[in-house]
């Protein structure tokens, strides 16, 4: 595989930032789906794919998740052009024999323990959602995720079927780089790694 450009490392990492504040730039559903059809390709265990999105798109929408929203994040969320709910379906293994076809037994490795199903579905949903925020960035989209809100509400009122669990929530825009806080540090390789040899 051939190394990412400099610019490109920028914008997914070096130069992104968790915004507070949009610029009144409208996000297009196109955009949302160039977003994921570039998230769908990152790895889940056996292809699980247990992400499930619900994307707010209009005021009234978003009015919808306000009652949720900690108080500290109710002005980024309210004022963001589009907020992502991030799900992970708990019954994702049903769809186990259309996504990993060479193996469909498969399924039975994830019904024996709901335990580890559930574990399965938060893990590799959570990597989901972490790849749609890369894939947002690199089609030119800045990410607020968030996880001060009351998970009993967003599901009463997105997910009332009581199988999709809410994961986090990120607001999507173009971000007004004026109201982003001072670049925070970040642990250097001595202090988060360790190599065994």
């Amino acid at each position: 595989m051939a190394l990412l450009h400099d610019d490109a490392l920028n914008t997914l990492f070096r130069d992104a930032r968790s915004h507070n504040g949009w610029k009144d730039v409208p996000v297009t559903e196109d955009e949302l789906r160039q977003a994921y059809d570039l998230a769908k390709f990152g790895p889940t265990s056996a292809n699980c794919s247990p992400m499930r999105v619900v994307f707010l798109t209009t005021p009234e929408a978003i009015a919808r998740l306000l009652p949720a929203m900690s108080e500290g994040n109710q002005d980024k969320t309210r004022t963001a052009p589009v907020v992502a709910i991030f799900a992970n379906d708990s019954k994702f293994y049903d769809r186990i024999p259309e996504l990993f076809p060479h193996n469909p037994g498969a399924r039975e490795w994830f019904t024996g323990s709901e335990a580890a199903a559930q574990a399965t579905a938060f893990r590799n949903g959570t990597l989901q959602a972490a790849y749609f925020m890369l894939a947002a960035r690199a089609v030119g989209l800045d990410c607020a995720p968030m996880s001060g809100f009351d998970p009993a509400k967003v599901e009463a009122e997105f997910f009332p079927n009581g199988q999709d669990k809410v994961n986090f929530i990120c607001a999507l825009g173009h971000g007004d780089h004026d109201k982003v806080f001072a670049r925070l540090p970040r642990l250097a390789f001595e202090d988060a790694c360790r190599v065994e040899r």
